[in-house]
């Protein structure tokens, strides 16, 4: 698995982005996918996951606006960031982890693949 992020970009406060994260290995399928981000100055912390039976995790600040799939066919994952707000604000990973078909973790720690980070950036 070698993860590529993209569409990372600069948006105003309420506006919607999307974020991308291919496989160019193409085998996706069989992991768990995870979103983090970095803000300046602060720990990466967990965004959202989803499996590769298809549960879905997400992080309290993001809940209700932020929506993670995956595309099997095209080895990619996706993140819908919806009212976005300056605190969403940072880079963004997508990281990638082998595991049980319903396990994600919140953790960092246990993903084994990262892609190179997306920068969002929302201001007025």
């Amino acid at each position: 698995v070698q993860l590529q992020a993209s569409g990372g970009g600069l948006v105003q406060p309420g506006g919607s982005l999307r974020l991308s994260c291919t496989d160019s290995g193409r085998t996706l399928s069989g992991y768990t996918v995870a979103w983090f981000r970095q803000a300046p100055g602060k720990e990466r912390e967990f965004v959202t996951a989803i499996t590769a039976g298809g549960g879905t995790g997400y992080a309290d600040s993001v809940k209700g606006r932020f929506t993670i799939s995956r595309d099997n066919a095209k080895s990619t994952m996706y993140l819908q960031m919806n009212s976005l707000k300056p605190e969403d604000t940072a880079v963004y990973y997508c990281a990638a982890v082998q595991t049980g078909p319903y396990t994600y973790y919140s953790s960092d720690e246990p993903y084994h693949v990262w892609g190179q980070g997306t920068l969002v950036t929302v201001s007025s």
